[in-house]
């Protein structure tokens, strides 16, 4: 289904298509498209009637789940924008975010991980598991433009402080109407959703996805093997997107359970073995597997295409997407222009300037080839990011977090290879006073999201600098 001009417009026309088909599976809450369209108009009231006008925004700070999907789109729909949070960010992480979005209300899941959510001062809080704020309006849809922002997704970079990447509603769903074409999506497929609804695999190629086709949206709120094995025998799961170590543990599982409904894979940019490849189309019943590129400031850039072989789709992140052109820069940058690249960044107009120039080119950071089909290869990373298990990690934000103990003089974090995360951290310190590499761990761990806390610590007596100063982190390598 297409012709939707904003996303809760979006909501509206999958009501009228699907109807009485399933669009949520939680748990024993099951929606119809009928029922969540009703669900998404009362929560659309709900925010107006707490006073959120047009344009403002609204936090998210909870795990995939049936409440969250209502809640996102029941924000669009009363006109506002939606700022999503890491759920695996501590209190000082997420607060940042939410002060700097300007969010008004900030909806959170206490219990989830055992935390209790806070929220800054002046922020009012709500429960998404104890409150009945949801369901508490009148319905209402406010006109929605397709140029108006839809949501506010923060992102770390080389500076370590993270910004936020705006994204319109027409931008959504022309890119991931593609996309659903591209993954092979189809109306009545059973999408379980392990990737995280604060990223925009979940939320753009998750639910916005969903809707367009009409797919049924299963929410996972933490991957757990044995769960995810007993939801796609029970549920008849067709598509599975994830990251590479998603599908090692699929093929790690003991084989009791009925996996032939699963269809669909997809999974990201992260290195893939070409034998990886091979298993998840050969020993695992999907009969399509997409990998592709994209970040947070462009959406899905590249995709492969059916019928490329293992190789190319295991070495390559595919061709560019309809109406995005890709280049390679004379320093070997992945450049992306076209209708998808992000409005700005908030409140950050330099930022903006360096990242997209004059042309209109994003610069990625991210270092590539082209083949002679035209597909692009990752090569490098000039931003220095790693990725652990589908997560971006960024060693100056780690570094600048580290550099507050009291025992760290100086410190440089690199991506190591990890046989199931793809990667994990490993801190080089030089201390000012004694510390163990268990006691630093675990002092990151109390002030950091998982993914960023450092698996390894080796203390040095100094870090190989250049003349200027800088750390050479290709020999900590």
């Amino acid at each position: 289904m297409t012709g939707a001009r904003s996303i809760p417009e979006l909501v509206r026309l999958a009501a009228e298509s699907y109807g009485a088909a399933e669009a949520v599976v939680d748990g024993e809450l099951r929606l119809t498209f009928s029922d969540l369209a009703a669900q998404v108009r009362r929560t659309a009231g709900a925010f107006a009637s707490a006073g959120v006008a047009p344009g403002d925004r609204v936090a998210l700070w909870a795990p995939n789940s049936a409440e969250w999907i209502v809640a996102v789109l029941g924000i669009l729909t009363a006109g506002a924008v939606v700022v999503p949070v890491n759920t695996r960010f501590r209190d000082e992480e997420a607060h940042d975010i939410v002060v700097r979005s300007g969010a008004r209300l900030l909806l959170v899941q206490n219990g989830f991980l055992e935390r209790e959510f806070t929220g800054p001062p002046g922020v009012r809080v709500i429960d998404l598991g104890t409150d009945d704020f949801l369901a508490s309006g009148e319905p209402l849809e406010l006109a929605v433009d397709g140029d108006d922002l839809a949501d506010i997704i923060f992102t770390s970079g080389t500076t370590g402080r993270p910004k936020g990447v705006m994204t319109t509603h027409a931008q959504i769903l022309r890119l991931y109407t593609e996309w659903c074409d591209l993954a092979q999506l189809r109306t009545g497929d059973r999408y379980l959703m392990v990737n995280p609804f604060f990223h925009i695999f979940g939320l753009h190629a998750g639910i916005v996805a969903s809707l367009v086709r009409g797919a049924t949206m299963l929410p996972v709120a933490v991957f757990d093997v044995e769960r995810v094995l007993e939801l796609v025998e029970r549920e008849k799961v067709t598509v599975l997107p994830g990251p590479p170590t998603l599908y090692h543990s699929l093929l790690e599982a003991d084989g009791t359970r009925d996996l032939g409904s699963l269809r669909v894979a997809v999974t990201g940019s992260a290195d893939i073995p070409v034998e990886l490849v091979r298993r998840i189309t050969t020993e695992l019943p999907f009969t399509h597997l997409m990998t592709g590129y994209g970040l947070t400031e462009a959406g899905t850039v590249t995709a492969s295409r059916p019928g490329d072989s293992y190789e190319a789709i295991a070495t390559t992140v595919g061709r560019p997407c309809a109406g995005v052109e890709v280049r390679i820069a004379d320093d070997a940058e992945v450049l992306v222009r076209g209708y998808s690249v992000t409005r700005g960044y908030l409140d950050d107009p330099k930022a903006t300037a360096d990242a997209v120039d004059a042309q209109g080119w994003l610069h990625t950071g991210d270092l590539g080839e082209l083949d002679a089909e035209g597909r692009l290869r990752i090569v490098g990373r000039k931003k220095d990011m790693f990725v652990v298990g589908g997560f971006n990690a960024y060693p100056a934000e780690i570094e600048n977090y580290l550099l507050r103990h009291p025992a760290v003089a100086r410190v440089a974090v690199v991506g190591v290879p990890d046989a199931r995360m793809g990667e994990v951290g490993k801190a080089y310190v030089v201390p000012r006073a004694e510390v163990t590499e268990a006691a630093l761990i675990a002092w990151a761990k109390e002030r950091m999201a998982g993914f960023k806390v450092p698996r390894y610590v080796e203390f040095r007596t100094e870090l190989p600098l250049t003349a200027t100063g800088k750390v050479l982190k290709d020999q900590l390598r």
